[in-house]
């Protein structure tokens, strides 16, 4: 147990208890010990003991059940496929959830180094509070571009999705972007804003978002609570595949996902041609034509730009991961 003394013995005992639960030393379903049994363990009063099991309860850490005793509760966390464009609005509320925003702050300010990437010299800051079931989970810092959505107000977000109400009012919504994931400690606001102690794990999930065209919509960075949700990651590696005769060269595009995705190669060069035939298969049933296009000739091939553009969507809809240095190799390669 902690032996700082100028923290009360109660909150002394609830961190020693917090920290057996939330390092799973005392899972789901455990029955902890009884309040006697704690007592003689802490060497406090029985009031303490109950001061400490009590302030867990309210955390949701555990559940006191008469005739039993305390037992550690089943805190099921939410999960965020952190590839998709879709906000955590839009991924939790599919999942039956309970989701609710609340607008702190909806300011029009300069556009902050963060945020030049956005093309505006002026952005919309959003600051939003966003709980699950009554639960706070997320604190989000959003930039916009003005004035293309100059038309957000603050009471249009409060309990929704940025994304629909970008949908409704200009008729597009983040489709494609970047992503990076980095754990932080939370400050006194962060604390207080998501009912967590200053210095607790927090997952910042920072990222830019366009619409299909590559048209710039959000700069944001949301800090999450790491004890309420997960990040989750689809996986694949294309290099595991068998090598499949029909793509063992240049040869024309099959009308068959399942050809193509079975393409491997060991150079990075090779890597990432065949990223980009996989990915261009996989859009084969609509987007046929731009294939045949991609892997033609230079004289009717398409532009650097539209080449480059399509590869990064189809490697960001598929999460096949591809480096800078490979999508340059991979255009190149197409313009021989």
């Amino acid at each position: 147990m902690d032996h700082d003394v100028r923290r009360p013995l109660h909150a002394r005992v609830a961190a020693a208890l917090r920290a057996e639960v939330d390092d799973h030393a005392a899972p789901p379903g455990t029955l902890l010990p009884s309040e006697s049994a704690l007592t003689e363990r802490f060497g406090v009063s029985r009031s303490v003991v109950r001061q400490a099991l009590a302030a867990l309860e309210g955390e949701g850490r555990v559940r006191r059940e008469k005739g039993r005793g305390t037992v550690v509760v089943d805190r099921a966390d939410h999960r965020r496929l952190v590839q998709r464009a879709g906000g955590l609005h839009d991924q939790l509320a599919t999942g039956g959830a309970v989701v609710t925003t609340h607008v702190l702050e909806a300011v029009v300010e300069p556009a902050p180094e963060v945020a030049r990437w956005l093309g505006a010299d002026e952005v919309l800051r959003l600051e939003r509070v966003r709980s699950v079931d009554g639960r706070p989970v997320a604190r989000i810092r959003t930039h916009l571009p003005l004035p293309l959505l100059a038309g957000l107000r603050a009471d249009d977000l409060e309990d929704a999705s940025l994304h629909a109400a970008m949908e409704a009012l200009v008729g597009v919504r983040p489709r494609r972007g970047s992503r990076q994931v980095r754990a932080v400690a939370a400050d006194e606001g962060l604390a207080a804003q998501l009912g967590v102690r200053a210095g607790d794990p927090l997952l910042l999930l920072e990222g830019r978002g366009a619409a299909e065209d590559g048209t710039p919509l959000e700069v944001f960075a949301t800090w999450h609570r790491g004890d309420a949700v997960s990040f989750e990651l689809d996986v694949d590696d294309v290099r595991a595949r068998p090598l499949a005769a029909a793509d063992a060269g240049h040869g024309h595009a099959s009308g068959s996902a399942s050809t193509a995705s079975s393409t491997t190669t060991t150079s990075p060069e090779g890597r990432a041609v065949d990223a980009h035939r996989l990915l261009a298969d996989l859009d084969d049933v609509r987007d046929r034509l731009a294939v045949l296009l991609a892997r033609s000739g230079p004289a009717t091939g398409p532009s650097d730009d539209d080449l480059m553009s399509r590869i990064e969507r189809r490697v960001e809809a598929s999460g096949v991961a591809i480096s800078v240095d490979e999508l340059l190799a991979a255009r190149d390669q197409e313009r021989r």
